[in-house]
């Protein structure tokens, strides 16, 4: 799932046999063809990424999108191409015609003549390692307090005592265990259940929910970590359109009319960039009456992120670099001013507001040093402190919940639609 790293190589040829000359074909987007009126044979060549392969004793079935549709284009080939080198998300180029599909899911097809791999993409040598971080933990890692605290239901001979002689809570997020096990696996990340103890009963917040959380090492700087994360919403997404259509098709139908063209309009487009202090400008320029205004060194609110990526033509945007004094004490001191900021990233897409959030950490000694003793958690902390003083490296990471991701994907408002038993302030049904 986390970004399968796809290396470019020469253009080669899966087919031994000759092509024969034929006039220059037309080049088409895998919607064109799609919406092809006229099937008697024309021949085109077609670009993109396969998204599923099937091969039979005599046939190869290829699906191949290339973000112009939400529907991939079936591409029929002879079982002589050479269906190892045919992976999932592999970029080809495919000369051919197209012909009428005795299908009843789609007009048309392609029959192939040429395949040419333009990247291959091995999945399985994504370089990330699943680590399964724990649920209980000693750590508050958003220092936000907003943590359930685990104790026996029936107390140990002295009330006063802890079960594991610290405080425990239910985990806020598995990043601070991902900083650990970067440092011997490089690429790692987790998926897992997370819960916020907040007293919200809005839209967007949950007690418990699902993150997918990563942490790399030797990464130096948020763009390296922005296209990590602009590649996993857009690969996870198009692999949820492959594998299960008609089900996004029955929210898209039933739920939310107009989605499926917001959704292709995300996929094809590359996300933008704005920093905070930009943000902040713009909505102070707005027409629009927000309930709470917006000032530089303030969290922004839903209303000021959704209003942003309207601002943006509703095309997902990260807002990056963020005040020193409203985020957590591991994102890396940008070293800035007279407005001090940290490494910060949120990505805001449209309906939902924050999917991701992120941060280069700060992984030079001192700087940590500092900041955790003038917050006072520098006894709390000393582990963590200590991973900087044995071969530190520059490193970043980010969390996406995956239950917003569905709300965005699928256009569904509440977050509670989206998960079997939802658990929020004053509700926990079974």
């Amino acid at each position: 799932m986390f970004g399968a790293r796809c290396l470019l190589r020469a253009l080669r040829s899966c087919s031994s046999a000759p092509c024969p000359r034929h006039k220059p074909s037309a080049r088409l987007s895998v919607r064109d063809a799609l919406g092809a009126r006229s099937t008697n044979g024309e021949r085109v060549k077609v670009q993109g990424w396969i998204r599923s392969v099937r091969s039979q004793k005599e046939v190869l079935f290829l699906h191949i999108n290339d973000g112009s549709s939400l529907e991939s284009l079936q591409v029929v080939a002879d079982s002589s191409f050479d269906s190892r080198e045919l992976a999932f998300g592999s970029s080809v180029e495919v000369q051919g015609q197209l012909v009428k599909s005795p299908s009843k899911k789609q007009n048309v097809e392609m029959k192939a003549e040429k395949i040419e791999i333009v990247g291959n993409c091995d999945t399985k040598d994504s370089g990330f390692v699943h680590i399964h971080t724990p649920i209980i933990t000693s750590n508050d890692c958003e220092g936000a307090g907003e943590l359930f605290q685990v104790e026996p239901s029936s107390k140990i001979k002295v009330p006063e005592e802890n079960f594991f002689n610290v405080p425990a809570f239910l985990t806020v997020s598995g990043q601070l265990h991902l900083e650990v096990m970067s440092g011997a696996f490089t690429q790692v990340f987790t998926f897992g259940p997370t819960f916020r103890a907040e007293n919200s009963q809005s839209r967007r917040h949950l007690a418990e929910f699902y993150m997918v959380e990563a942490e790399i090492s030797f990464v130096e700087s948020l763009q390296d970590l922005m296209r990590v994360m602009e590649r996993l919403f857009k690969t996870a997404t198009m692999t949820v359109l492959s594998n299960c259509p008609e089900d996004v098709e029955l929210c898209h139908k039933f739920i939310a009319p107009g989605q499926k063209d917001k959704l292709e309009h995300m996929l094809k487009n590359n996300f933008l960039m704005i920093s905070y202090t930009e943000a902040v400008e713009i909505l102070k320029q707005a027409s629009q009456n927000f309930t709470f205004t917006p000032e530089w060194g303030v969290d922004l609110q839903t209303e000021h992120e959704k209003y942003l990526v309207k601002h943006c033509g509703n095309i997902p945007v990260f807002v990056i670099n963020y005040p020193l004094a409203l985020k957590p004490f591991y994102m890396r001191d940008n070293e800035d001013g007279p407005q001090h900021t940290v490494a910060a990233v949120d990505l805001l897409v449209p309906g939902v507001g924050e999917l991701f959030g992120g941060s280069l950490r700060e992984e030079r000694y001192h700087f940590l040093e500092q900041r955790l003793a003038r917050l006072g958690l520098t006894e709390a902390y000393q582990w963590y402190l200590d991973l900087r003083r044995f071969g530190s490296v520059p490193h970043g990471g980010f969390g996406m919940g995956f239950e917003r991701y569905l709300q965005c994907i699928l256009g569904i408002d509440n977050i509670k639609d989206v998960i079997p038993f939802p658990r929020f302030t004053h509700s926990c049904v079974l």
